[in-house]
């Protein structure tokens, strides 16, 4: 039944995804709803509220009134109080449902709140409906051409790395092994874009790695504004399998996650072995014909359609995602992703 979820919990929506992009960047974030989404993105879809590493994220607390008649200066008055406490350098207000619903303009309120403060305010018009990626891939779309130094030139020695947000990873944790692979491979200055000053030296990389489809738009971006080059590239696959017991020789397996980890995947499937690879995902879809058979999902239903069978041997992809497929006898493979799941 179209919308009917009985196994699989709730994805992380694209609120929360621009909000993991501005996490400690220094800004003052402000999560334009009543309450309950500001909790939501702090208690559940954010794990980096308890490792030590804060952020400046504000609730503007809206109540019916202010939602209904869209008084938006009293968004921006307690965005300037806030201001006088906090020594950030930027202001961020985003969307979720209910000014989705009321149709406010994030134009106006982003001239609204630089008159009064003397910071640049960017606006992220999230709605709370879509998938966290949506939220991912807006956030750079408002943060680099704010925050970047056009006049950085490329150094060899540096790497970017976009995408690389706890939701889009297996475990929150990835983010530091990245940043050491990466280190071990010889690049010298890592950008992972954690770091406000990541933006403003983002032409300094020669290379940008992109670890998700959420992150393509903002490697064009850089591309076209630096000359960058980028490539898909997805960390630590070899913690999920050991690709040289055989397991794949002759066997048809499916691959769910997004679409760079489970392409990625599905490469090294392939080459050890497996007869037929198909992936499959709920999220973003990479331009251009795929390597492998792929399959965008949109329902629950969708995945049992696919996979509730005996059609394939080995399926990779979140255990939340097992639950669903009580009729699937062969091997499950766990392929975490935090943003279905918030496993750390």
């Amino acid at each position: 039944m179209k919308g009917l979820w009985k196994y699989i919990s709730p994805f992380a929506p694209d609120d929360s995804g621009a909000a993991a992009v501005l996490y400690g960047l220094n800004g003052i974030v402000v999560i334009c709803d009543a309450g309950g989404c500001a909790g939501n993105i702090c208690g559940f879809d954010e794990p980096r509220w308890f490792s030590g590493k804060k952020s400046a994220v504000f609730s503007a607390g809206l109540r019916d009134m202010d939602a209904i008649l869209g008084r938006d200066d009293r968004l921006v008055d307690k965005l300037c109080d806030a201001a006088k406490t906090i020594d950030a350098s930027f202001a961020a207000i985003v969307g979720t449902p209910v000014p989705s619903v009321i149709g406010t303009d994030y134009k106006a309120l982003k001239r609204m709140a630089e008159k009064r403060l003397s910071l640049p305010v960017v606006t992220v018009d999230t709605t709370g409906m879509d998938y966290y990626d949506k939220g991912i891939e807006k956030a750079y779309e408002a943060l680099f051409p704010a925050l970047i130094d056009p006049s950085q030139q490329a150094e060899a020695d540096t790497v970017g790395v976009l995408g690389a947000v706890p939701l889009e990873l297996m475990h929150p944790g990835d983010i530091e092994w990245i940043s050491q692979s990466l280190v071990e491979d010889g690049w010298q200055q890592i950008l992972l874009f954690d770091e406000i000053d990541d933006y403003r030296k983002a032409g300094k990389a020669s290379l940008n790695l992109v670890v998700s489809p959420a992150g393509l738009k903002a490697a064009q971006y850089l591309k076209e504004t630096f000359g960058t080059p980028y490539e898909l590239h997805y960390f630590g696959l070899d913690a999920v399998v050991d690709f040289d017991d055989n397991l794949f020789a002759g066997k048809n397996v499916l691959i769910i996650h997004q679409q760079v980890a489970a392409s990625a995947m599905a490469a090294m499937a392939e080459e050890a072995g497996a007869a037929y690879v198909t992936t499959a995902s709920w999220f973003m879809e990479l331009p251009g014909p795929q390597s492998t058979d792929y399959v965008q999902l949109r329902e629950e239903d969708d995945l049992r359609q696919l996979a509730d069978n005996d059609h394939f041997d080995v399926i990779l992809g979140d255990a939340y995602f097992r639950r669903a497929l009580p009729n699937f006898h062969g091997q499950y493979i766990d392929f975490p992703h935090f943003a279905v799941s918030g496993r750390g």
